[in-house]
């Protein structure tokens, strides 16, 4: 399995791509490519084209949940596909995997809409969607882990903003968020996108569904910006009982947090144009 960042907050020194507050990642597993989140805007399609990635040979297109940095890139990726309709470049007709509750409306601090702009049915003349709570197998070997078990007592304890549906606003506490697990030969791979159900739960979760406990890696956001005492030690405390091969903490992770994981665990600079190969 290959991993290419495509977005990330950070490009890497001497490589020139664009860079803003987001995350996308493409993921080649043997013959299926998937495209894992698609930032905030057009930047991830520019990167792509530079790096000499054909986006539309993508099989699957990966929400790890609604938050605008993870999906206003939709509708230049919309574009994408209609300009090449009307090119007669060859394309596939993507899936798009994802939470059931990813495109509700979220809203905070009088932000009337952080969430994703484009509807499920508008989204269905372009995607073969597919919503689910269950763990969807992508490949035999990566699975989209649906909805997180929340089993810990030091993440995800306050709600981020809104979350707007029939029955009106509530607390949102993001329950779309979700994630990648890849079965490598010498454990799991996992790959986040902001970690709002909290990076500790995700990884147990993904040991569970598949079955496994050895973690190779993680990779992507941790959602540790500005975070309380309690949750960075018991985070701390986690990923020193975890012991990983590496982790590769970017998008939503700040400096302190970032400090105080590369003294328990073995830390790896993130960017864009950053890529990783895993057996």
């Amino acid at each position: 399995m290959k991993l290419t960042v495509l977005i990330d907050n950070n490009t890497l020194i001497d490589r020139y791509f664009l860079g803003e507050p987001g995350l996308s990642f493409l993921i080649q597993d043997g013959s299926t490519q998937v495209l894992f989140d698609v930032g905030y805007s057009n930047a991830f399609i520019v990167n792509a084209q530079k790096m000499g990635k054909n986006l539309l040979k993508s099989d699957f297109v990966v929400l790890s949940h609604g938050h605008l940095d993870h999906t206003w890139g939709l509708d230049p990726l919309l574009k994408l596909y209609t300009e090449a309709i009307i090119e007669s470049t060859l394309l596939k007709r993507p899936a798009l995997i994802a939470h059931p509750d990813v495109f509700k409306t979220k809203s905070i601090d009088g932000l009337n809409e952080i969430g994703c702009t484009i509807s499920e049915s508008k989204l269905e003349k372009h995607f073969d969607v597919n919503l689910t709570k269950k763990p969807f197998w992508l490949t035999d070997k990566l699975v989209f882990l649906g909805e997180i078990e929340r089993t810990n007592n030091f993440e995800n304890r306050a709600p981020l903003g809104e979350v707007h549906a029939e029955g009106g606003a509530q607390p949102d506490f993001l329950l779309d968020d979700s994630a990648l697990a890849y079965k490598a030969e010498d454990g799991l791979i996992i790959i986040t996108g902001c970690s709002h159900s909290g990076i500790c739960n995700i990884v147990e979760y993904a040991k569970k569904v598949c079955r496994q406990k050895k973690v190779v890696d993680v990779i992507g956001g941790f959602h540790l910006m500005d975070p309380s005492k309690e949750t960075l030690d018991n985070t701390l405390q986690y990923f020193r009982k975890l012991q990983p091969d590496a982790l590769h903490a970017c998008h939503c992770v700040d400096l302190t947090s970032k400090i105080a994981l590369s003294l328990v665990a073995n830390l790896h600079e993130v960017g864009v144009g950053l890529s990783l190969e895993y057996k």
